[in-house]
């Protein structure tokens, strides 16, 4: 089950909250819990009695950790949920790799990869650490350490939650409007990011990635469109993360920062899935010695855990030389560049790790590496195809609009501009009282199927401006109804985003019937759909 997917936006999650909200305090973990269970049997059933070992493991072992404060015995511990991880992860990868060395046949399992289980495994080993550490207590309470692995919000893609983070939040967490209502307009932001944008940069990638006809020009927009896809692909699951934690009173903490403004490759991997670089920092960089063992000692540390980190995200070489090519960087910048870097205009460091992170892109989504270097050779001519031909210029005006969205939104632009239009009281009120019926009125166009409403004629102008747009912007637009349902759901609990202040939540008389409205259309599409599927 994916959060983009009807059965999980409509009847899921809607029911979920429900019961959660009216079960008493004592029954709320239970709840979550059993939801987490369901939640990861509807993706991967056969896995799900690897999920409980595991935490079983993890609870016996957080026990024993405590009790003896033995190194060698959190050692094992560990290693046998590292055990698991390769066995399912990486056990094709090397037997793969043992048949090209010494030219045998040996057949490959072709094991399934459990969902999650990268991350949860991360997510156990920090738990230990962390009892071993005595920065945390041991969690004697089987369902609260259960909860915390399996908590559905950050088992697909993360977050990385330590153990730490959410620790107090799995006895003592508050539930109110605000946050709630943060919790809803953050998820459906990541909603928004994956399925309006991500989504469409990825067709665009999968059409380059299956033509013949590429050029120069072609290699370069593939190049931007997928630095730009896989930013929205994995921030929108922590929107998602971040966001169903507040529905349900936990805080994770932030993943992502708008990498792409960054002026160094070091800020870029402090702003770039920052719950994974905090985690090899703790776990494996600094009980490695860090940087205070001298320089030999840090270019060797700082390789291990980019390699570690190439790993991690997935069992090719492509992914080992991924990580081992941002190591490199990563000690040339610390080394001696840096000083120079910051020598030099804003716009022309920014330009330096845009280029470096996009050939780590290429890199990262190639099949092998002879793929990678053909697409990053490509880049500069030296395939030998055309500069432009028809088919690229076709391409480029079906996702103009898209990658200029996409760049944009990439920047804290449009988040600074809201900002100070919030702080006028004026515009505020009239956003206020706008958004809703602009949204009732997009709602209701997709119920009519007609085209007579404004949002409908913006559309088809904005479609007629740009000739052979597929997918025109109407197209984008109208697609995926589930992300306006989802907001209309935060209308109707709290009120718009931009009506949300430090004080209680103000909702203007003229949006309680808009708000009956959409909680009806809501109800009635989601029987539609009940009914018809």
């Amino acid at each position: 089950m994916l959060f983009t997917n009807i059965s999980f936006l409509y009847y899921f999650l809607p029911v979920l909250i429900i019961i959660y909200f009216i079960m008493p305090k004592k029954f709320k973990n239970i709840i979550l819990f059993l939801a987490s269970m369901i939640f990861y049997f509807y993706g991967e059933p056969k896995y799900i009695l690897l999920m409980i070992l595991e935490i079983l493991i993890a609870y016996i072992g957080g026990i024993l950790i405590k009790k003896y404060k033995n190194k060698k015995m959190l050692f094992g511990i560990i290693i046998i949920h590292i055990i698991f991880l390769c066995f399912f992860k990486y056990t094709d990868f090397i037997i793969g790799n043992i048949n090209n060395i010494f030219n045998a046949n040996f057949k490959l399992l072709n094991l399934a990869l459990p969902i999650g289980i990268s991350f949860y495994t991360f997510q156990i080993i920090s738990y230990e650490i962390d009892v071993y550490r005595g920065k945390v207590d041991v969690q004697k309470n089987f369902l609260k350490l259960a909860t915390y692995v399996s908590l559905f919000p950050q088992l697909i893609a993360g977050p990385i939650v330590r153990y730490e983070t959410i620790e107090n939040e799995l006895d003592n967490r508050t539930h109110n409007f605000e946050k709630f209502s943060y919790g809803v307009e953050r998820f459906v932001i990541g909603l928004a990011k994956k399925v309006l944008i991500a989504n469409q940069l990825g067709q665009l990638c999968k059409v380059f990635t299956e033509t013949n006809e590429k050029t120069i020009l072609f290699y370069w927009i593939f190049a931007v469109g997928y630095m730009l896809q896989i930013y929205f692909d994995f921030s929108a699951y922590s929107d998602m993360a971040i966001g169903l934690g507040k529905m349900f009173g936990f805080d994770f903490l932030e993943n992502f920062n708008y990498p792409y403004i960054s002026k160094s490759v070091t800020e870029f991997w402090r702003r770039w899935h920052i719950s994974l670089g905090t985690w090899f920092k703790d776990y494996v960089y600094i009980p490695l010695g860090g940087s205070r063992e001298g320089t030999k000692k840090l270019i060797i540390n700082i390789l291990i855990v980019w390699a570690l980190t190439g790993i991690w995200h997935g069992a090719s070489w492509n992914f080992v030389i991924w990580g081992l090519y941002f190591g490199i960087i990563l000690l040339i910048e610390k080394l001696f560049l840096k000083k120079y870097l910051e020598k030099l205009p804003g716009f022309i460091q920014r330009i330096y790790v845009l280029f470096i992170v996009m050939i780590s892109f290429i890199i990262f989504n190639a099949n092998n590496m002879k793929e990678a270097w053909s697409n990053i050779i490509g880049l500069f001519g030296v395939n030998g195809e055309k500069l432009i031909n028809k088919f690229t210029i076709y391409y480029l005006k079906n996702y103009f609009v898209v990658i200029i969205i996409a760049i944009i939104a990439s920047t804290p632009i449009i988040k600074n501009l809201i900002k100070k239009l919030k702080q006028n009281k004026k515009i505020n009120k009239i956003i206020n009282i706008l958004e809703p019926i602009l949204i009732v009125l997009d709602l209701l166009e997709h119920f009519m199927q007609q085209e007579l409403l404004p949002l409908t004629r913006l559309a088809s102008i904005t479609s007629s401006i740009l000739p052979h747009s597929v997918p025109s912007f109407k197209i984008w637009w109208q697609t995926h109804l589930q992300v306006r349902l989802v907001y209309l759901l935060h209308l109707f609990w709290y009120g718009s985003p931009s009506s949300r202040t430090s004080q209680s939540p103000k909702i203007y008389p003229i949006k309680s019937y808009f708000f009956l409205w959409c909680l009806i259309s809501v109800l009635l599409f989601s029987f539609h759909e009940l009914t018809f599927c």
